[in-house]
């Protein structure tokens, strides 16, 4: 065989290995058109130091509609960061469960689909949660990372119900502490929001799993943490309220009792993070930490 024929299957393997099971599974979430535009100046957080770990452009009816970072090991989102969309704050209920194919093969056009009513192959139930992990499991709600009362667009909330944006939450917390911190900021975004705000929610974990059939299969949060960004807002606002922009922060217990959410400033969540996570020293959540909007993007700034 010629010695260049010999270099292109060299090639061509080592690509193949390298993005087996990535297809729209991004490098970078500016990679596809508008998957950027869930982050705060087109930026995600920064300083995750787990190669495993896939970035998902969550797309739905052809169009993204938010970004996720999968474990696909613990088979849940690390975190998931999206734009916040003013909302009644009223819950459907009728939208059916997705999985996301690109986790698990190279075909597809990037959408996550629903759930079929049969057969689901092995493949992508290795590759993520599916809901059998869920369904005789009385002490976890399948809890959104994105919630859909945090969206306004019905094709933006259908686009929650991926089990790539659910972690197992213990039921009291669910429906308790975390529902109710989800609707006050809600509230707080919809009255005193004037730009765009963005939030990244996401989960802490020390090892304990779901089981089914014997085998470790999704892996159960310790920690609950938010954080949202919008440096565009009611200068006017009462006191208490104006000490919570531009960012602000949450953190709770996945637990039945002792699950009370505390607010706190991104960087302190940042440090309690960087205790609980594998990050590394650049760790941040949000771009230059939410001070300003910047005049320049950031590929142009400097970094010395």
């Amino acid at each position: 065989m010629h010695a260049s024929v010999i270099l292109l299957v060299l090639v061509i393997t080592t690509w193949l290995s390298e993005h087996r099971g990535t297809a729209t599974v991004v490098e970078d979430f500016n990679h596809i058109e508008r998957c950027k535009d869930s982050l705060y100046m087109g930026t995600p957080p920064r300083g995750f130091r787990n190669d495993r770990l896939k970035k998902i452009c969550q797309r739905y009816a052809d169009k993204p509609r938010f970004v996720t970072l999968y474990d696909p090991q613990n088979r849940i989102p690390v975190y998931s960061a999206y734009s916040f969309k003013k909302t009644e704050g009223d819950r459907r209920v009728d939208y059916p469960w997705m999985y996301e194919p690109q986790l698990a093969e190279l075909d597809g056009n990037g959408n996550m689909l629903p759930f079929p009513t049969g057969y689901l192959h092995m493949k992508f139930e290795d590759s993520q949660a599916v809901l059998d992990d869920y369904s005789d499991v009385v002490l976890y709600e399948r809890g959104h990372l994105n919630p859909d009362q945090h969206q306004s667009d019905p094709q933006d909330r259908a686009a929650t119900y991926t089990l790539t944006n659910v972690v197992p939450e213990i039921r009291e917390f669910n429906i308790g502490p975390w529902r109710q911190h989800e609707e006050r900021i809600r509230v707080r975004l919809n009255n005193f929001c004037r730009g765009t705000a963005y939030i990244v929610t996401g989960v802490t974990t020390t090892g304990n799993m779901i089981r089914r059939n014997n085998q470790d299969r999704v892996g159960i949060p310790e920690d609950v943490w938010s954080a949202y960004c919008c440096t565009e807002y009611d200068r006017n606002a009462p006191h208490i309220v104006r000490v919570r922009f531009p960012t602000q922060a949450a953190l709770a217990k996945n637990a039945k009792e002792g699950n009370t959410v505390q607010e706190l400033s991104v960087l302190d969540l940042e440090s309690y993070l960087t205790n609980k996570m594998s990050v590394d020293k650049n760790f941040q959540l949000f771009y230059d930490n939410c001070i300003s909007p910047s005049p320049l993007p950031p590929y142009l700034h400097r970094t010395n």
